[in-house]
């Protein structure tokens, strides 16, 4: 039997947070914003729409020299980038974004998805083998029953 959830307001989810061990703070200069980090992660929160639970604004991410790396999988390697800093990920920092992301969902009350409960989803998804791909077609031979008309 399906049973529905209370939905948490944001005055409510706030002090939530704070008693599983996130760290939460007022967003300096930005009214209505709050950074919320553990594990080395980070992110950026608003009140939801009607004051209903949170909505993401930034990350959530690694945090990286003060800022929110967001991932980015190059298909070879997924990385952590920020607007100054590249680093690669490692097995550590996934670990660490997908236990920050699964435990803001559980606390605020979002679903969470399947495909994100499996494993780590990168922010951007970049493959470099793929650029300029069919900007030049390659010439091939024509297949035998191309030219099984010509018999």
């Amino acid at each position: 039997m399906l049973r529905k959830t209370k939905q948490l307001t944001f005055d409510e989810i706030v002090p939530k947070l704070r008693s599983f061990q996130f760290d939460v703070k007022e967003v300096p200069g930005v009214a209505g914003q709050y950074r919320i980090e553990k594990y080395g992660c980070g992110a950026i929160v608003v009140r939801g729409s009607e004051g209903k639970g949170l909505a993401v604004v930034a990350g959530p991410g690694f945090v990286l020299g003060g800022q929110i790396a967001h991932l980015l999988d190059r298909g070879y390697q997924k990385m952590l980038k920020t607007k100054s800093l590249e680093i690669a990920a490692t097995a550590d920092h996934l670990k660490a974004i997908h236990r920050f992301n699964e435990e803001l969902k559980e606390i605020a009350g979002q679903p969470s998805l399947y495909n994100e409960s499996i494993g780590t989803t990168s922010d951007d998804y970049f493959y470099d083998r793929l650029k300029g791909r069919d900007t030049k077609p390659i010439l091939r031979s024509p297949a035998p029953w191309d030219n099984a008309d010509a018999h």
